[in-house]
């Protein structure tokens, strides 16, 4: 039987964070990538949580938080989640975070040592001087409402060679859109971090999982945003760190392949 995934909301002094939780046992933390929220997490969440306390969160900017009344950092995002287990009574967490979140999550655990048990890194890529610089840009100007209504159709096709045509697209648009008008915070923040996060991430001495997809750098490579050689570098900064790639794996492979990502995670996380 699928367990059940409530949602709810926390207040903080610079707004409401939605989360959501389900099941019981060891909790996992999961934290989504930029522009999604913790829909990413919809189809993962029920099969983790037959196990696992999951709890998901939409960061600040994004989803159904609040817009923070700031330009948020990294460790922003991280106090965040930090306040989140607070409130549910969680000392210490494993935390998966997709690609902003892997940000996120690598942060928590160098700051915040002793409430990480381990930590996953989905998806996660080193940027260079140059594509930080673009996506500060991107995310920095966010995207705006076009009168005609064309900016629906442009979010449509953005990514629909890979998301598809179908529900997924539809979801990924609804999360571009509660974005418009506005800074994409979260990415902001790791475009600010990202040519520091080498020297931040030697601070982790939690286990942890280096997850990739196969084809999970593509739309990155394309849009010129990240480069293959750039794809590990987690290795050489964490010096407890093992890494697992996902044939046919992509970047919406936690959407696309709930159940093999699962198995993944759940090796890990019950492995002594």
């Amino acid at each position: 039987m699928s367990q059940r995934i409530k949602r709810a909301f926390l207040d903080t002094e610079d707004g409401q964070i939605l989360y959501r939780i389900g099941g019981e046992g060891e909790p996992l933390l999961l934290l989504h990538m930029t522009p999604r929220s913790s829909d990413e997490f919809r189809e993962l969440m029920p099969i983790l949580a037959a196990k696992k306390l999951v709890i998901a969160m939409d960061l600040m900017g994004l989803g159904d938080s609040d817009k923070p009344p700031r330009v948020y950092s990294v460790a922003d995002y991280a106090k965040n989640a930090i306040a989140l287990l607070d409130e549910l009574g969680i000392k210490k967490t494993s935390i998966f975070g997709s690609l902003t979140g892997g940000y996120i999550a690598g942060e928590i655990a160098a700051a915040y040592p002793e409430r990480v048990e381990k930590l996953i890194l989905c998806n996660v890529y080193k940027f260079d001087e140059e594509e930080k610089d673009k996506i500060f840009k991107i995310y920095s100007q966010g995207s705006q409402i076009k009168e005609d209504g064309s900016h629906l159709m442009e979010r449509w096709l953005a990514r629909v060679s890979y998301a598809g045509t179908g529900e997924l697209n539809h979801r990924c648009v609804l999360d571009d859109l509660k974005a418009f008008n506005s800074p994409v915070y979260p990415g902001v923040a790791v475009a600010s971090y990202c040519l520091s996060a080498q020297e931040r991430f030697r601070l982790i001495k939690c286990p942890t999982l280096i997850l990739s997809g196969e084809k999970g750098l593509e739309p990155l490579e394309k849009a010129g945003l990240a480069k293959a050689e750039n794809q590990f570098w987690f290795r050489e900064a964490i010096s407890d760190s093992q890494k697992v790639e996902l044939e046919g794996g992509t970047l919406w492979m936690i959407n696309q392949m709930p159940e093999e990502v699962s198995k993944v995670v759940t090796d890990f996380l019950e492995k002594q």
